[in-house]
């Protein structure tokens, strides 16, 4: 949702780190948001214990002109519960860290100089809140925590009567795309038009809230033709700027077996794991070009899926795949209370995968506030990224954190989303979902059955190759250690062309994930080094070996 009014709070604020939820009496210093404290790119020196309370101060006054009527604030995300004020006044507060927010800030506004303060709160040990990778004591796959403001800071002025919301839904058998607004005040007059670039395609009236724009002859999407048409919607003196994609994500029989399907054709899901992390920004990308590096990266090495792993990126990020044609499977960010190593780690090792996820405090869900918190997120995560035409897949659970009632949260996630395919439990854990047959394979050689469901190997791999120069430790986590470059692109190689070809061709495999696109801190299982300044394997053998991997 684009407009013309926009105010970028992103700089260096004053940050405090103390013990009490009272403003401080003197400030710690300087911090560059929208990067952590833990983070380097902060500047800061340390973040907040769970203890701790985390301020925030930032002074501003609006450019001449730039108020219309209501001024809205917008935060990207703080990690974990954010309470924020305006000169002062109370905005609000909200809870969880990986999504964004919107607060109204007209009446608290000063004519001159404002000034903005959040207080923020943060436990990665917490039972209810989401924290994906973060941990207390990082190690292997688990990473530093952070908190605090990590996504940007905004202000745009709208009139009395705006747009909220829109909601965005190629409907690809009827050539044509649907809109629904939400919005402040009366949607009467309210219409949208479509454009090709700049050419002008199609557009209609709103009624009630929605719109049906028929689009005979559309262009449609794929990662080969990443064709995005933009979308224009005005109600009264607001005008709203967004894009949307004619897609369909769907199934089809492919030589007996189920299989993806992209625009009615069958579609193999090439992917690589992406956690997201940065060594200066950590969750944060450390500038825009950093994420359009790691996409096109990922492209140029023949992959066209990246699964991002239990994180929620900026919109930029989506943006830029929805731009560059990257499918997209998104995680929903794991919570709950401690993990128990028999059902998350040991047991799966030797085949039992199966157990049931009813039994909430074994599988970290003990209370009914953190099984309500994860719906709630779940709820979030969809509303906040449904408009992205890149994501293909919803995923849940995985490896059975924070897991339970699997099939009721996927077939919730499904209803409320039936154009996207949903994995309710990736790798193990498996409760039986009709849509796909979902294994993760490190330690064995991959073997795997079809039954009836749409086969993917979520997450393979994991070959290690740490090189001198670009390490985060001296620790090296991975599941098969190797010594050169040369002997890593043998090995993909060979796994590629013994065990992962082989399933497509006899067993209908019509997804393979590996582990992963770059090193994260211990982890050193990555294509690219963490400093993204060393590709592992020449993009050109990654790409031939890649060729193979499509339905005939």
């Amino acid at each position: 949702m684009v407009r013309d009014s926009y105010v970028n709070l992103n700089g260096r604020w004053d940050y405090a780190i103390t013990t009490s939820d009272r403003r401080p009496r003197r400030w710690d210093g300087q911090i560059l948001v929208p990067f952590s404290p833990e983070a380097p790119l902060s500047g800061a020196s340390r973040g907040p214990r769970p203890e701790e309370y985390l301020h925030y101060r930032r002074k501003f006054s609006l450019p001449q002109g730039f108020r219309k009527s209501r001024v809205l604030l917008h935060f990207g995300g703080v990690d974990q519960t954010a309470e924020v004020r305006l000169n002062g006044t109370l905005l609000g507060r909200h809870e969880g860290g990986y999504w964004a927010f919107t607060l109204d800030c007209t009446q608290a506004l000063l004519p001159g100089e404002n000034e903005l303060t959040v207080t923020v709160r943060d436990d990665p040990a917490h039972p209810s809140f989401a924290r994906g990778k973060q941990s207390s004591r990082p190690r292997g796959i688990w990473y530093t925590p952070q908190s605090g403001i990590w996504q940007t800071v905004w202000m745009e002025s709208v009139p009395e009567v705006y747009i909220k919301s829109i909601r965005i839904t190629p409907e690809y058998d009827q050539s044509r795309v649907r809109i629904q607004l939400e919005t402040q005040g009366d949607s009467t007059g309210a219409s949208a038009d479509v454009y090709a670039g700049e050419t002008f395609v199609a557009g209609s009236w709103f009624k009630n809230g929605v719109c049906v724009i028929p689009l005979d002859g559309f262009h449609p999407w794929s990662p080969e033709d990443p064709f995005l048409y933009g979308l224009r919607i005005a109600l009264g003196a607001d005008r709203v700027e967004s894009y949307f994609a004619m897609r369909k994500f769907s199934y089809v029989t492919h030589r007996g077996h189920r299989v993806f399907a992209l625009n009615d054709r069958p579609c193999f899901h090439n992917g690589l794991l992406d956690q997201g992390y940065w060594p200066d920004g950590l969750l944060t990308p450390p500038s825009d070009e950093a994420m359009v590096f790691d996409i096109q990266t990922a492209k140029d090495c023949g992959y066209n899926m990246l699964r991002k792993h239990i994180k929620i990126e900026p919109l930029r990020w989506y943006y830029h795949c929805d731009r560059l044609g990257m499918l997209v499977w998104q995680d929903m960010v794991s919570g709950g209370g401690p993990y128990d190593p028999w059902l998350t780690s040991l047991l799966p090792t030797v085949g039992i995968v199966k157990r049931r996820d009813t039994d909430h405090a074994k599988f970290g869900r003990k209370t009914p506030e953190s099984r309500e918190q994860f719906r709630q997120e779940c709820r979030q995560t969809l509303e906040q990224l449904y408009n992205c035409p890149c994501i293909a897949l919803w995923t849940p659970f995985n490896e059975g954190w924070g897991q339970f009632e699997a099939l009721s949260i996927a077939a919730w996630v499904k209803e409320r989303d039936p154009s996207r395919f949903v994995d309710h439990a990736s790798g193990w854990q498996d409760q039986g979902w009709p849509e796909i047959q979902s294994r993760h394979i490190y330690f064995r050689p991959v073997r795997l059955k079809n039954d009836g469901r749409a086969l993917c190997l979520t997450e393979f791999g994991g070959y290690s190759l740490p090189l001198e120069g670009h390490r985060w430790s001296r620790r090296n986590f991975g599941y098969r250690l190797f010594r050169s470059r040369e002997a890593l692109a043998e090995a993909y190689r060979r796994l590629y062309e013994t065990q992962v070809l082989p399933h497509l061709q006899r067993e209908g495999l019509t997804a393979a994930v590996y582990t992963q696109l770059s090193d994260v801190e211990e982890e050193t299982n990555g294509l690219l080094t963490y400093d993204r300044a060393v590709l592992k394997i020449d993009p050109a053998v990654l790409r031939q070996i890649h060729q193979a991997l499509r339905f005939e």
